[in-house]
C-alpha cells in the first residue's frame, strides 16, 4: 500500500457565481491588474492554492477535464465585433498556471493533466508516487453554457487544493493505493470534489486493477 497524509484542504464551491462575481469576491487576494485576464476556475483555484500554501520545492498535480471552456464561449459570443481581451482570455494558460504566474510562485515541479473517467485515477497516482516530501494535488472546473450540450464544458464549478506528506501527526485524511481486492465504483472529478468538500470516505477502482482509497481521520 503507499499512501500518503492529507494536512491541508481547501475547496471552493461558487454555485451559480458568475465571473464578475467571483473577480470581485476573490480579486483581493491577486496582484493588482491580475485579475483581469484570469478566468473564473484560475480565481477559484488560485484561492483554493493559497489556503494550503504551496512551497518551492513542493510537487504540483493539476487534474481538470475542460480546461476553462467558459473563456472560449465568452470569446465567440462577442463576435461579429470580436473582443481583444476577451482572445486573451480565451487563450490562457490553465488555471493552475495563471495562479502560479499571478503570485511568481515558484513550485519544484508542475503535472498538468487532463482526461475523463480515469482522471482521478491518475492525478491520486501521480501526487502520491511523486518523489517531494510534500505533493500538492489540486484542480476544478468552469461551468460552461452553450458548449455543455456536446459534452464541451461542465455543469458546476469548483476547485479543490489539497497538502499531501507521509507525516501521520496531526493528518485530516489519507489517500491511499493498493491492489485490489474487491470490484468498486469510479470516481469522476466532481465525484472527488464532493467527497472533499464533504470530508465523506471514498473507493474506487482504476484502470490498472489497484484500488485508491480517501478516509478521514
Amino acid at each position: 500500500m503507499i499512501e500518503r497524509q492529507i494536512h491541508a484542504l481547501a475547496t471552493e464551491d461558487p454555485g451559480t457565481e458568475d465571473l464578475g462575481a467571483t473577480r470581485e469576491r476573490l480579486g483581493g487576494r491577486f496582484p493588482r491588474g491580475a485579475t483581469r485576464r484570469m478566468t473564473q476556475l484560475g480565481l477559484l483555484l488560485g484561492s483554493a492554492l493559497e489556503a494550503v500554501q504551496p512551497g518551492p520545492a513542493d510537487s504540483i498535480v493539476y487534474a481538470s477535464c475542460f480546461a476553462e471552456s467558459h473563456a472560449l464561449e465568452e470569446y465567440l459570443a462577442s463576435f461579429p465585433t470580436p473582443s481583444p481581451t476577451l482572445f486573451q482570455t480565451s487563450i490562457h494558460p490553465s488555471a493552475v498556471q495563471q495562479a502560479l504566474i499571478a503570485r511568481q510562485q515558484p513550485v519544484g515541479l508542475l503535472v498538468p493533466l487532463t482526461g475523463d473517467r480515469q482522471l482521478v485515477a491518475h492525478a491520486v497516482q501521480a501526487a502520491l508516487l511523486s518523489g517531494s516530501p510534500r505533493a500538492i494535488l489540486c484542480g476544478g472546473e468552469e461551468r460552461g453554457t452553450w458548449s455543455r450540450a456536446r459534452d464541451f464544458a461542465s455543469p458546476e464549478g469548483f476547485a479543490f487544493a489539497m497538502a499531501l506528506t507521509r507525516e501521520r501527526t496531526g493528518a485530516l485524511g489519507t489517500l491511499g493505493l493498493g491492489p485490489c481486492a474487491d470490484p468498486c465504483g469510479e470516481c469522476t472529478l466532481p465525484h472527488f470534489f464532493a467527497a472533499l468538500r464533504n470530508r465523506s470516505p471514498l473507493r474506487w477502482a482504476t484502470a490498472t486493477g489497484m484500488t485508491l482509497s480517501l478516509t478521514w481521520h
